[in-house]
């Protein structure tokens, strides 16, 4: 079992800049990749981006050029840096972990969210 605390969420303008942070616990031995997706209003869950053990970063289009993820495994966190924020980035951010509980089997955990809100 995997739990995941989001923090860093709130209020800022457009333009501005935050950092969101995730902390994993538990089975943490398991998981092999760690992400971000958000829900706006009115819209279905989306992809923000995710960081895969290997190092690679995938990062949906809305986001690129402004958004960038970081993990630390040690410390099994992940981070979502969002700069050049605009109104249509309010939503609930969610983090993920996805780990691996069989030979072929996979499960993706999520966190309870965060809110950010763009606004003037």
């Amino acid at each position: 079992q995997v739990q995941l605390v989001e923090s860093g969420g709130g209020l800022v303008q457009p333009g501005g800049s935050l950092r969101l942070s995730c902390a994993a616990s538990g089975s943490t031995d398991s998981i092999v990749d760690m992400g971000w997706y958000r829900q706006a209003p009115g819209k279905q869950r989306e992809l923000v981006g995710e960081s895969i053990n290997g190092g690679r970063l995938n990062y949906g289009d809305s986001v690129k050029g402004r958004f960038t993820i970081s993990r630390d495994t040690a410390k099994n966190m992940v981070y979502l840096q969002m700069n050049s924020l605009k109104p249509e980035d309010t939503a609930v951010y969610y983090c993920t972990a996805r780990t691996r509980i069989g030979s072929n089997s996979w499960y993706l955990y999520w966190g309870q969210g965060t809110q950010v809100t763009v606004s003037s």
